[in-house]
């Protein structure tokens, strides 16, 4: 049986529990990080050096990295379906995977801490308003693209969609102005549909909130 290590709020973590539900595959969940501790713990480190979650073991194979992870679950068990075989089609979703990755993760993360998990009479405005602003061009770059297909690697969800996606439940609902991004917004709700999302995406994050530590 699959086993992910993590805290299921945890927005890395819930990309793979999205994946792992979209897949219909049994797993076992080990609560790890914030108040559940534990990633300072040889076992632990064993698995990850990093001392990071998510962490997934399956057989006798560990996979750190979220969207490594993502990756891997879907080229093991969804080929030709979230992951795509050819590899100029599968580039369609690998290349958002990897922005996601490397420009919208720290922009929605530095938004997220900035406002939500910290105290209000501690929040740097004019920090919280410069992440702002990055997002909201990070999300009409995205509302470009989605104006031309109904999913980020086109007209059927891919494992593509998976880490982007899993921002903007947070993005609408944590409270700050955002965009009119109608394509996303589109997008946004297609994704509420699926059940794995609501399941695992769409939950409450109301233990983050001011809180900067566990």
């Amino acid at each position: 049986m699959i086993k992910i290590w993590g805290r299921r709020s945890a927005y890395n973590v819930q990309k793979v529990l999205w994946t792992i539900g979209e897949l219909g595959l049994a797993y076992q969940h080990i609560d790890a990080g914030g108040s559940a501790g534990g990633l300072d713990q040889p076992d632990f480190q064993a698995m990850n050096p990093h001392g990071r979650i998510p962490v997934l073991v399956d057989d006798d194979l560990t996979v750190w990295e979220s969207n490594s992870i993502v990756r891997y679950l879907c080229a093991n068990y969804s080929r030709d379906h979230l992951w795509a075989e050819a590899p100029a089609k599968r580039s369609l979703a690998e290349r958002w995977m990897d922005w996601e990755l490397a420009t919208l993760q720290p922009d929605f993360l530095d938004l997220f801490w900035g406002f939500y998990r910290t105290p209000e009479a501690l929040r740097d405005q004019q920090k919280i308003q410069h992440a702002a602003m990055r997002c909201q061009k990070h999300f009409a770059i995205l509302d470009a693209h989605l104006a031309e297909q109904a999913f980020l690697a086109g007209d059927a969800f891919s494992m593509g969609d998976i880490p982007v996606a899993t921002s903007l439940y947070r993005y609408f609902e944590m409270g700050i102005p955002t965009p009119k991004i109608p394509n996303v917004r589109r997008w946004y709700a297609a994704l509420c549909e699926r059940k794995a999302y609501r399941e695992h995406i769409m939950t409450t994050f109301d233990e983050l909130y001011a809180r900067q530590t566990f």
